[in-house]
């Protein structure tokens, strides 16, 4: 290997981490668990379900690397020291938290047929949950390991809506705002009250066609953008929406030894939408 290849597996490889993923079963978490293992960690694939875990776990070995699959709630607090116990036991302690759990649901969504006033609380909180107190939790239990050894990282997934609340999804935009400052929050509390080496920032992804988000951006009989997927579309300056492996290179970024002193930050992936004015 040259001197350069040494010098970029050094600065971003993560051979023989421990990365854990929550929500890794999803087309984004699933991404970003392959991308994790395709640079060397030793990968575990939490979802609520374990067969389309599996799926993604399998995945990963069959590109030569090493994964998990588990079935666990990211809810449910015992089931996740149930997680963490059995990961210690055959991987070792995580080095990597990835808290990609999450989504929206479409009993929250602000419309012509369901006036904001009509939403009900037990939806919100669903959705307000699924998104930020699953991230809450799973910092909780992965990361009291971190904190008494004295490093890790941990990195959250918000959305774009957090930073810039969108029309009719306002339930979901406040969730992943929530995820946003809590972030900033953890980062600060980690380095100050355990170790500078413990590690804590976001990636906001921007519009990636999702189960969740498909009926609100393309028409489900053509295909063709809806008006709201035009909308984006035409404020996104790359033009198209995202695809998941978009997300994977500044996913590897901040959880390498390249982002050291990086910790705090929620970093767009969006194509530019943050960035236009429409103008």
């Amino acid at each position: 290997m040259t001197d350069d290849g040494r010098f970029l597996r050094d600065l971003f490889g993560l051979s023989g981490r421990v990365a854990v993923v929550t929500g890794g079963s999803g087309a984004l978490g699933g991404a970003l668990a392959l991308g994790l293992s395709r640079a060397g960690a030793r990968v575990v694939v939490i979802g609520r379900r374990l067969e389309p875990a599996e799926r993604v776990a399998q995945q990963a070995r069959m590109a030569g690397g090493e994964a998990l699959a588990l079935a666990c709630d990211a809810l449910d607090r015992a089931a996740l020291e149930a997680a963490a116990a059995t990961i210690a036991a055959q991987l070792g302690p995580v080095d990597i938290l990835v808290n990609g759990a999450g989504g929206n649901d479409p009993r929250t969504t602000a419309g012509p047929t369901q006036p904001f006033f009509d939403i009900g609380a037990e939806a919100a909180q669903t959705v307000f949950a699924g998104n930020f107190m699953t991230a809450f939790q799973a910092s909780q239990v992965f990361g009291r390991t971190m904190a008494a050894r004295g490093e890790g990282c941990i990195l959250n997934i918000t959305s774009m809506n957090g930073l810039r609340p969108l029309t009719r999804v306002g339930v979901y935009s406040a969730a992943k705002a929530a995820v946003a400052n809590f972030t900033q929050w953890l980062a600060v509390h980690m380095a100050q009250e355990y170790s500078s080496a413990i590690r804590v920032n976001a990636i906001a992804p921007g519009f990636f066609l999702t189960e969740q988000n498909r009926f609100l951006l393309t028409d489900a009989q053509t295909g063709a953008s809806t008006a709201r997927g035009q909308a984006i579309l035409a404020h996104t300056p790359m033009g198209r929406f995202g695809a998941p492996d978009d997300l994977v290179g500044a996913a590897l970024w901040l959880v390498s030894p390249a982002a050291a002193f990086v910790t705090g930050v929620v970093v767009p992936v969006d194509g530019g939408f943050s960035a236009y004015s429409g103008v």
